[in-house]
């Protein structure tokens, strides 16, 4: 999630990147879609996935995502879905899709739900004797703890974590997990940096597997391309060290960002795995629509 957004109803902006760095985003207009679309989807959304995970074999080993700090609007809703092609160290796998849904609740805290449904297949193609290889399902929260803003270098900082449960949902999976996050940021002219720490701990694949457990680090980058934010370059470094017996994990993304309207987000993404731990390559296209989800933003 790259945007949050100002109040939709009113028509205003957010008052300004110096007041608030992390947590707003001087582009979103009005909004007029009902809360209780939001809430529709997400119940379609939840059903659909634990329905179809509860019939899939056990996931494929956890990947790292770092993360941002740019807070949605309490009131608002934004959906990330990505879908695409990916190569494993053996298979490949279908994403159908890559979910991460956040909510916000209070101005520095946001409620947010992140998951995946992939079909793997053969080292031939993902279409060959297909099976269905979710991953755990992450509810967190996320609360930015503090900013500042420096006029004579035109810098801002800021500091927030999230942390959550991690639940299985895959056949054959088992006991809860956890992941959490320290979250830096830093914003510099048009750019945002979000360096991520942290320890994950996820569910058993099965029932004679360990569980996966190691820290994590990454950076997670926003660049503005214009000054309105229409066009962005989109750019990951995800690293996991696992205590456990899974293969560490060094992964790097690349991609670009359109905004056609302050509602929507479009993205492409490649991906290069350079551990054996991560996938090997891939290509990801994302679409973020925003709503709301509590009556009128505020």
């Amino acid at each position: 999630m790259q945007h949050s957004g100002s109040d939709p109803d009113s028509g205003r902006q957010a008052s300004s990147r110096r007041e608030h760095p992390f947590s707003v985003c001087v582009r979103y207009r009005k909004v007029r879609t009902r809360g209780s679309t939001a809430t529709a989807a997400l119940g379609a959304l939840l059903v659909s996935f634990v329905a179809a995970a509860s019939y899939a074999r056990t996931g494929t080993r956890p990947l790292f995502e770092p993360t941002d700090l740019q807070l949605e609007q309490p009131g608002l809703v934004d959906f990330d879905f990505q879908m695409g092609l990916i190569r494993g160290q053996d298979p490949w796998r279908v994403v159908v899709p890559d979910f991460e849904l956040n909510f916000g609740f209070l101005r520095n805290v946001e409620l947010d739900l992140d998951g995946t449904y992939a079909i793997e297949g053969t080292n031939s193609s993902p279409f060959t004797q297909p099976h269905a290889v979710p991953d755990a399902l992450w509810p967190s929260i996320k609360v930015g703890l503090q900013d500042w803003f420096d006029d004579e270098t035109a810098r801002a900082w800021a500091i927030g974590f999230q942390v959550g449960p991690k639940f299985p949902v895959a056949r054959g999976s088992h006991g809860i997990g956890v992941e959490g996050l320290a979250l830096i940021g830093l914003l510099f002219r048009r750019t945002h940096f979000v360096f991520n720490a942290g320890v994950v701990a996820d569910p058993h694949s099965s029932p004679v597997d360990s569980r996966p457990f190691g820290i994590e680090g990454g950076l997670d980058i926003h660049s503005s391309l214009d000054k309105d934010d229409t066009y962005a370059f989109l750019g990951e470094i995800a690293a996991v060290h696992f205590f456990s017996s899974d293969p560490h994990q060094l992964l790097t993304t690349a991609g670009l960002n359109y905004s056609p309207f302050s509602y929507l987000d479009l993205s492409a993404v490649a991906l290069l795995g350079w551990l054996n731990g991560s996938d090997r390559y891939g290509l990801l296209l994302g679409v973020t629509p925003k709503l709301r989800w509590l009556g009128s933003a505020k």
